[in-house]
């Protein structure tokens, strides 16, 4: 027979802290934002690249309440900025003016 050779940590694969949860549990906690963010980054881009395109082609499924609450949000975050002063206005002369100069 031959020896069994001492398992190869996996490159990429952290082990999950041990604690008292069971497995089940400790898989299925909630993720925040920040940490989905952060494990996403460190991801190689060709794996970055499939994860944005199946993010955006979730997107595309939307229902039309779902459509109208997101650009409501939107409208609500972009009037905020505005109110704040963060955001840079632009007449709509000028974009006009900027488009066409960029299209010639």
């Amino acid at each position: 027979m031959r020896a069994l050779e001492p398992r190869k940590k996996r490159a990429g694969l952290a082990r999950m802290p041990r604690n008292d949860a069971s497995p089940t549990q400790a898989y299925n906690r909630p993720m925040d934002f920040a940490s989905i963010e952060n494990q996403t980054l460190s991801l190689p881009a060709e794996d970055r690249a499939r994860l944005a395109q199946e993010l955006l082609g979730s997107l595309e499924t939307l229902s039309p309440e779902e459509h109208r609450a997101l650009w409501l949000d939107e409208a609500q975050r972009r009037a905020a900025q505005i109110d704040r002063g963060e955001a840079v206005l632009v007449p709509a002369e000028e974009v006009a003016r900027k488009a066409r100069a960029l299209l010639k």
